[in-house]
């Protein structure tokens, strides 16, 4: 994809902004889930041409309803990386027949995950173990990406620390040199530039090289955010939307991720190490609304692609 040709607007971002922004936002990605993604007539009308789609395997979803999505995404010329999540999947057998069935459709690309089920149906309870059967480098997927938590995880460190945390990324971290496989870490979404941004430090000071693909939380009511942000314990940028949710006028519009997305890029333009390289959209407000923001942000036109 080529880099978004970002246009001055009134209410976006400043000139001296536009060509970091247009940095950080190139190649962006977005997670959908099956049945949200049927909604969508066709997705080359509103995503670029090759974006990756995340396709979330949602507890309770049927595999049959990932693997229809996921062909769908494929035929239309996306690339599709669907969720593996490791205690969800009940053998080593079922976890190479999915891997199988996903190749069969032209998938090549897994975010290996936990997974939010508190009791493993199976012998995975973490993404590491997925990782270490050597299945995904087997079937040639070309590219293993992983889960981060910018503002911690407390089902793997309960007391809010990050020590475990970092240490299973220092482990990921490693692992790339023994796939084939192209690896990064995609976070979960936060609403302010600074926590991310002391987040990012951290990780390259306890030595992963990982890149990072910062999740970022597309437009949405302010009262959607902060059920979100709440259910997936974002703690720290939470008071982000508690300081906008005090002013009663903020509740009619949709909250936009244009403040963070520029802070973010302005610390990348001013830090060429900074360790996020892309961003990943999730479209708590609906997918549309999320494709609409970043065409507008781009100011470029969207129109059907043959």
């Amino acid at each position: 994809m080529n880099i978004l040709n970002f246009a001055r607007r009134p209410s976006g971002p400043a000139a001296s902004d536009t060509a970091a922004l247009a940095a950080l936002m190139q190649d962006f990605s977005i997670e959908v889930m099956p049945r949200t993604a049927a909604k969508i007539e066709d997705f080359r009308s509103i995503l670029p041409a090759g974006t990756r789609v995340y396709l979330a395997h949602i507890d309770g979803t049927e595999f049959s309803e990932m693997l229809a999505a996921a062909r769908r995404l494929a035929d239309e010329g996306f690339a599709v990386m669907p969720h593996f999540p490791a205690r969800g999947i009940a053998s080593r057998a079922e976890l190479e027949a999915r891997i199988g069935a996903y190749s069969d459709v032209g998938v090549r690309q897994a975010l290996v995950i936990a997974g939010g089920i508190a009791t493993p149906r199976g012998p995975f309870a973490d993404s590491m173990q997925l990782l270490e059967t050597g299945l995904f480098d087997r079937a040639g997927f070309n590219h293993l990406h992983v889960a981060g938590h910018p503002e911690g995880n407390r089902d793997i460190d309960p007391a809010g620390g990050e020590d475990t945390v970092m240490a299973a990324l220092r482990w990921k971290s490693d692992f790339q040199t023994r796939t084939d496989a192209s690896m990064a870490i995609a976070t979960q979404f936060a609403f302010e530039a600074g926590p991310i941004i002391d987040w990012a430090g951290r990780v390259r000071a306890a030595g992963i090289t990982l890149p990072v693909h910062i999740g970022i939380a597309g437009p949405a009511k302010l009262q959607t955010m902060i059920k979100f942000a709440m259910a997936c314990g974002v703690g720290a940028s939470l008071r982000v939307l508690q300081r906008r949710a005090a002013d009663l006028s903020n509740l009619i519009l949709p909250f936009e991720p244009t403040e963070i997305l520029t802070g973010l890029a302005r610390h990348k333009a001013a830090n060429p190490d900074f360790a996020v390289e892309r961003v990943h959209l999730f479209p708590l407000g609906g997918i549309t609304a999320t494709t609409d923001y970043t065409a507008a942000l781009a100011a470029r036109p969207l129109r059907a692609r043959a």
